[in-house]
């Protein structure tokens, strides 16, 4: 007789359970969980189930995992048994795939009844009432409470017991500015806690440097009635007076080469010089005055205030000059005035030079693979201002196996120097900054050798000018006023010409071009990684052309030249948005959008080809490998993989969505689905089929898969299978391709399914 699969299961679970009790100490049950009955009374509005999902979150302790209602991870723990290394592989399986049994002797209904009743009445449910018992079956323990609900009070009125002190009027004058406590709210403990937290951080910027969350008192009137509240707060009567007054700033000490080695004495003037009231002792002239000037956002004689602390300790930390920065606040021992600060700086520099090596091995999505050799040189003070220069030197090459590509390596030989300065550098201008988030300019200069073997070589010069600044800490701003990149082509071969001759397009991927223009980008950026919805914006925008333009009288594609070359002319547009809810079970589902427009006009007929919009890959539609799919429904030649820089588009729309679900230990699962494709404004490139029109949602492609990834530590590992779904290249009406997988045919898996290999999650 045959038995139903899901009938065997049952059975060898049944097995399992069994053969737990058998491993249980003498004495010993396992513990099954609790169930919960809720009695509601009259007007108690929150739902039965609500109330009881409250209650649960306090149970203790909490259960092990149960399928078909036995334990199968303790059953996994006792048959791997006591491992004999407690770092071995068997260690391994037995922490990662199992669990400890929880026991009887952990629980106490009693005390945990208790502690739930306490948890209601934090949350308004007074006179409320659990009772907790429990059951034992077989060879488990169950607990069973009992809570008698009563409606939740909410709050009637809020009021300070006031008096004639100065610290008082200045918390009543506070209450009503951003407070978490209102009229009509659910009486909360947590938002009495949260509100006194608040005040105390107002306090901290008025001066009031030792107040402390715990001098506040609120006591509670639960007997006016009608399930309200009447909240009163005051100063507890033990506050120590010197909590009760502001503090003004008297001196401020910078130390700005500290070492533990052989601290300074701080509690005189000695050595120091005073500039703009900062006391500054620089014995080695390692760094310009103006510097402690910029970062120090307040002076002596002014009141105490957590943000101008905050933001001036963010500002030393980040100018990248000290390798440790901290401060320290003594009372000035004056009994005539004894509510002033002096304040101590202490900053370690950081080695102030460095140079580094690496070698790195890649492979990139477009079939070639090879390694890059790296020298990278660092002044972290190079103008005694926290300037930081940076010079790198690299060279690599890149070669491929493939036959369409076979023998057309790349090989790369440049330099880039990268100067920083830690506030704006603008020319016969001065901008104010922001006390907490310093800015920074950016001068980059690069040039790079690039040899496409067998068809030509390249010059490329670039040169940035740009500044990046925060708005708030999780929004930035990058302003680049001046950026020039500048191509010039030499050596081309009489091969690459030949092969020119018959698709005259290619001859764009040896035009001279000038790239002169401006950028700005805007990101925002949801901090918290464990917040429930996270969100990622970027939106960029950038301009080229357009004076020289004007200047020149540009109407044709290159027509006009600057350098000895045609200039690029576009505005180019994108943006990038993401979206990931997070779930209680540690699932997640994450989305991204992202919309490119680029347009090309005048002096250029499409986007300079590093500039354009690319699609495929591990990172965006991920059953196609890059320079393998679109522009629109042109399907890259064998040619063109060969032979462009880039085989990319004008416009691009790209969607993605992907389920993230925990498997076990450091690995985790995924479903994905991407949809997207690139366009070109022209036909230059790839004819008609490339271009965008009017029913280019017929030309999306669309592709879906799974993935595994591992938590690494350092870094997250991810492995990607992906299929198409719809391939655009396809003739109108066959480009659906869902019907045709076929996973157990090895030739199709070999044409279809793609395999990504990737550092990080694709967004």
């Amino acid at each position: 007789m045959k038995i139903p699969v899901v009938y065997g299961l049952f059975f060898l679970l049944i097995s399992f359970g069994c053969s737990v009790g058998k491993h249980l100490p003498p004495g010993e049950k396992l513990y099954r969980g609790a169930t919960i009955k809720v009695q509601k009374q009259k007007d108690v509005k929150a739902s039965a189930k609500s109330l009881r999902s409250l209650l649960m979150a306090a149970a203790r302790p909490k259960p092990n995992k149960f399928l078909l209602a036995q334990p199968y991870k303790v059953w996994w723990y006792y048959f791997i048994g006591e491992p004999k290394r407690p770092k071995g592989f068997r260690a391994f399986l037995r922490d990662k795939l199992g669990e400890p049994p929880v026991l009887s002797s952990r629980l106490n209904a009693k005390v945990t009844a208790e502690n739930m009743n306490a948890y209601l009445e934090n949350i308004g449910y007074f006179h409320s009432t659990v009772t907790g018992d429990t059951i034992n079956e077989s060879y488990f323990t169950k607990a069973v409470y009992t809570a008698i609900i009563y409606p939740q009070h909410t709050i009637r009125n809020i009021k300070w017991v006031n008096d004639s002190s100065a610290l008082l009027k200045e918390l009543d004058s506070k209450k009503n500015e951003r407070s978490l406590l209102k009229k009509g709210m659910p009486y909360r403990l947590s938002d009495i806690e949260a509100e006194r937290d608040r005040l105390d951080l107002t306090l901290k910027t008025k001066g009031y440097y030792n107040f402390n969350p715990d001098y506040i008192m609120a006591y509670v009137d639960s007997t006016i009635g009608n399930y309200q509240v009447d909240l009163f707060l005051n100063i507890k009567n033990t506050t120590p007076e010197i909590a009760k007054h502001p503090f003004t700033i008297n001196r401020i000490t910078v130390f700005p080469n500290y070492t533990l080695l052989r601290p300074p004495p701080d509690t005189s003037k000695t050595g120091t010089t005073n500039i703009d009231g900062l006391l500054i002792r620089d014995t080695v002239y390692n760094f310009k005055p103006e510097l402690f000037k910029r970062s120090i956002t307040y002076r002596p004689e002014k009141l105490y205030s957590s943000i101008d602390q905050n933001s001036t300790l963010n500002r030393l930390i980040n100018l990248g000059a000290f390798k440790f920065s901290k401060n320290r606040f003594e009372a000035v021992k004056d009994t005539a005035d004894p509510y002033r600060l002096n304040v101590f700086y202490y900053l370690t520099p950081a080695k102030k030079k460095s140079l580094q090596a690496e070698i790195d091995g890649f492979s990139k999505e477009n079939k070639y693979t090879g390694a890059q050799v790296s020298l990278n040189w660092k002044n972290r003070n190079i103008f005694r201002g926290s300037e930081q220069l940076a010079v790198k030197m690299y060279g690599s090459f890149e070669v491929s196996s493939t036959d369409s590509l076979k023998g057309n390596n790349n090989y790369r030989l440049g330099t880039e120097a990268t100067l920083n300065f830690p506030r704006y550098l603008i020319p016969f201008f001065s901008v104010k900054e922001s006390n907490l988030y310093p800015a920074r300019t950016q001068l980059l200069l690069g040039y790079e050798y690039f040899i496409k073997r067998s068809f030509y070589t390249k010059n490329i010069f670039r040169f940035n000018y740009e500044f990046q600044w925060r708005e708030t800490a999780n929004k930035q701003h990058i302003l680049a006023p001046f950026s020039l990149t500048y191509l010039n082509a030499v050596n081309v071969s009489d091969s690459f010409y030949k092969v020119a001759a018959q698709n005259p397009a290619l001859l764009s991927t040896v035009y001279n071009e000038a790239i002169i223009g401006s950028y700005y980008s805007y990101t925002f950026n949801t901090l918290n990684p464990l917040a429930k919805n996270q969100l990622y914006l970027q939106t960029n925008a950038e301009i080229a052309g357009t004076t020289l333009g004007l200047i020149s009288g540009a109407r044709a594609p290159r027509s006009k030249n600057i350098l000895g070359a045609p200039f690029a002319q576009y505005v180019k547009g994108d943006v990038d948005l993401r979206y990931t809810r997070r779930f209680p079970n540690k699932w997640q589902l994450a989305n991204r959008l992202q919309i490119g427009i680029g347009f090309p006009y005048h002096n250029s007929t499409f986007l300079p080809f590093s500039k354009q919009y690319v699609i495929g890959g591990s990172n965006s539609i991920r059953a196609f490998a890059v320079r393998t799919l679109g522009p629109g429904s042109y399907k890259p030649t064998l040619y063109d993989q060969a032979y462009y820089q880039t085989i990319g588009g004008d416009y691009k729309l790209l969607v993605n969505s992907e389920i993230r679900i925990p498997l076990f230990g450091r690995f985790s699962g995924a479903v994905f689905v991407d949809i997207g494709n690139i366009w070109t404004k022209d036909t230059v490139l790839f004819g008609t089929a490339g271009q965008l029109k009017k029913d280019f949602l017929q030309e999306l492609a669309v592709a879906s898969g799974i993935g595994i990834r591992v938590d690494a530590s350092l870094l997250l590992l991810r492995f990607d299978f992906g299929v198409p779904l719809r391939t655009p290249y396809l003739p109108d009406g066959k480009r659906w391709v869902i019907d045709k997988i076929a996973l157990g045919d090895k030739t199709w898996r070999r044409n279809n399914l793609v395999f990504n290999i990737a550092i990080g999650y694709p967004f």
